[in-house]
């Protein structure tokens, strides 16, 4: 944040100390706020090895575990037998491109609206004033 966007509002009367934060600063830093949100919530959405290591319920266990043993049940039963070795291997490729759908649609329809302040942060650093 330019500095002399504060002083500028101070020169307008419009930036009290107590004001300054609410109308001035956070609304010129939406888009970098909205980009940290964005990467915290992908960087938590996919970190399941601490649950992996201190959640033994199973009942207890996040989507992303879920759908990782899902994924290795899936994997474990084509390999065992050899009756119909082909399907069971389609199969499990079906159910592994199912578990990777299920597990990126969350982020993938919250993206759109977290974009336009991506847009926002782009055209405020591109406009001389």
């Amino acid at each position: 944040m330019p500095t002399s966007c504060i002083t500028v509002k101070y020169g307008w009367g419009i930036a009290i100390n107590w004001r300054l934060l609410p109308n001035v600063i956070l609304p010129l830093s939406k888009p970098i706020l909205a980009v940290m949100v964005l990467f915290y919530a992908v960087g938590h959405w996919n970190s399941f090895f601490n649950a992996l290591i201190y959640i033994r319920n199973e009942s207890l266990y996040p989507l992303q575990l879920v759908l990782r043993e899902i994924l290795m049940i899936s994997q474990a039963d084509a390999v065992d037998s050899n009756v119909g070795l082909e399907d069971k291997l389609l199969l499990a490729e079906s159910i592994k491109y199912a578990v990777i759908i299920v597990s990126s649609l969350p982020v993938l329809i919250m993206y759109p609206f977290v974009q336009r302040h991506f847009v926002k942060g782009v055209m405020i650093g591109s406009i001389k004033g």
